[in-house]
């Protein structure tokens, strides 16, 4: 037999999420590493995204007068057959400088100067065909100029030729090709093919897998001064891939990037201060980088910063505040600001008391697979709060959080298999969630945990505690904890 509704049993009411913190994010062709509970960041690759032109002759600043007068040279020279001239005239028209824009006229002299075998023309007409200016966009004539400089040992011709063959655009997908015209450029020292090397390695695409091979192309691009190679340099010392970790290389690193504005460096490097990670513990100098990110847009700077304000971490509590920067936060989609931002109405805290507002914004995070919201949902439910009360619904929204491995959700579904709100009563199940949640849980709550463990394990035989037991065991068996 269960327990009576409420007989000494308590769940764990609206959550107030604050700072979210982690490492890693590694997409491709887009990497990124990342840290975050205050949100998580971001260390990344971006790789073949941006196609380069070549060189052209650099116009004097100083007067109208002296680029009229440069303009005149190389249209005299251009119209008798030079080829270094056809190109910079072609660049000139391609960027306006010293003459109107004009993508046809660019195109013309780039033609001119590439069919007599000039590598920085061809170079600039694939870039053209490459982005449809000028010409009708047209991938295989990009690849097609691009090839003949590239051969030649053109840098940036052979580190867009590889971001082609990496995307598949204008010839087949193929990673060991764009390895290879990528190692070309990479070996000229281009620290873009450097940069975009590193993620192959590091991420096992038209090479072995080697993380150490990933930090030697790093190092070469961030010692140039690469501000994404910076960061994600960083990401593995933090992380320890390819090299030992080391909290305090990572910040130099980070430091190195945020000091020329990388956002996401400045959020890495926020969260070390917040943490005492490689710094001295300083909660001010988190606020203050946070903010740098947070001014960029960076959603996870922006919740990390509302928590800041909501805790009183490094600046006053100020709630209106917290509000603000979860909101803005919250507005780009970020499911741990949309959470937060629940938990501001819930608690009235900085906005009038609307439990309608938050169960909205908390449907939003919860949507997104937040554990956190989707335990605050269901408690909301549970409770009646914002919406009608509904027991199978708390119980849905307790479960996602719950096999997520939420132990205030694991908490309050115990309870409601202890008291049959929304399931059958079931004093086994409910020790097994019970158990799962005293196991990932501290402090008050796990001795909230432990009390209604207890009072179920009174209940029940010694082979149904053997058999709620078991089944924990196996449970956490299917879900392994993340490092």
């Amino acid at each position: 037999m269960g327990l009576a509704l409420g007989l000494l049993l308590f769940g764990v009411g609206v959550v107030f999420l604050g700072i979210v913190g982690a490492f890693t994010r590694f997409d491709a062709p887009d990497l990124a590493f990342s840290l975050l509970v205050m949100s998580a960041v971001t260390y990344g690759t971006r790789m073949g995204g941006v196609f380069l032109m070549g060189n052209e002759k650099k116009m004097p600043e100083e007067t109208t007068d002296a680029q009229a007068e440069l303009l005149a040279e190389e249209r005299a020279k251009a119209d008798q057959g030079l080829a270094e001239a056809q190109d910079n005239l072609g660049s000139m028209y391609a960027t306006g400088r010293g003459v109107p824009e004009n993508d046809t006229e660019a195109v013309r002299w780039y033609r001119l100067a590439a069919d007599q075998g000039h590598a920085n023309a061809q170079h600039n007409l694939g870039f053209m065909y490459a982005t449809g200016r000028g010409v009708p966009l047209d991938d295989a004539e990009a690849v097609r100029w691009w090839r003949l400089p590239a051969d030649q040992g053109h840098a940036n011709a052979q580190f867009n030729l590889g971001g082609m063959y990496a995307t598949g655009r204008g010839v087949p997908q193929d990673d060991a090709e764009a390895v290879r015209w990528w190692r070309l450029a990479a070996d000229q020292g281009h620290a873009n093919a450097q940069f975009n090397l590193v993620g192959m390695y590091a991420t096992g695409r038209g090479v072995p897998q080697d993380d150490a091979e990933a930090v030697r192309w790093w190092r070469l691009a961030a010692d140039q001064g690469h501000a994404e190679a910076q960061f994600n340099l960083g990401g593995m010392y933090a992380t320890g891939r390819g090299v030992p970790q080391d909290d305090a290389e990572a910040v130099r690193w980070w430091r190195l990037a945020a000091d020329q504005g990388h956002a996401e460096a400045q959020f890495n490097l926020a969260h070390m201060y917040a943490n005492g990670r490689g710094v001295p513990q300083d909660d001010a100098e988190a606020v203050r980088w946070y903010q740098l990110a947070a001014d960029q847009g960076l959603a996870e700077a922006q919740d990390n910063l509302g928590a800041m304000y909501a805790t009183g971490r490094g600046v006053p509590e100020n709630d209106t505040e917290a509000v603000r920067w979860y909101r803005l936060a919250a507005d780009q989609g970020h499911a741990n600001a949309q959470n937060n931002l629940g938990a501001m109405y819930a608690n009235g805290r900085g906005v009038p008391q609307d439990d309608a507002e938050a169960v909205r914004w908390y449907r939003l995070a919860a949507d997104q697979g937040l554990a956190g919201a989707q335990h605050n949902l269901g408690f909301m439910y549970a409770n009646g709060r914002g919406v009608p009360e509904n027991d199978t619904e708390a119980v849905r929204w307790y479960r996602l959080a719950a096999d997520q491995g939420d132990a205030d959700a694991q908490l309050n579904l115990g309870v409601m298999y202890a008291n049959g709100r929304g399931v059958p009563q079931n004093d086994v199940t409910a020790h097994m969630w019970f158990d799962l949640a005293a196991s990932r849980s501290t402090g008050d709550v796990r001795d909230r945990v432990v009390q209604n463990r207890d009072l179920i394990a009174e209940q029940l035989t010694a082979s149904q505690r053997a058999d709620a037991q078991r089944r924990a065991r196996e449970w956490d068996a299917a879900h392994p904890r993340e490092p």
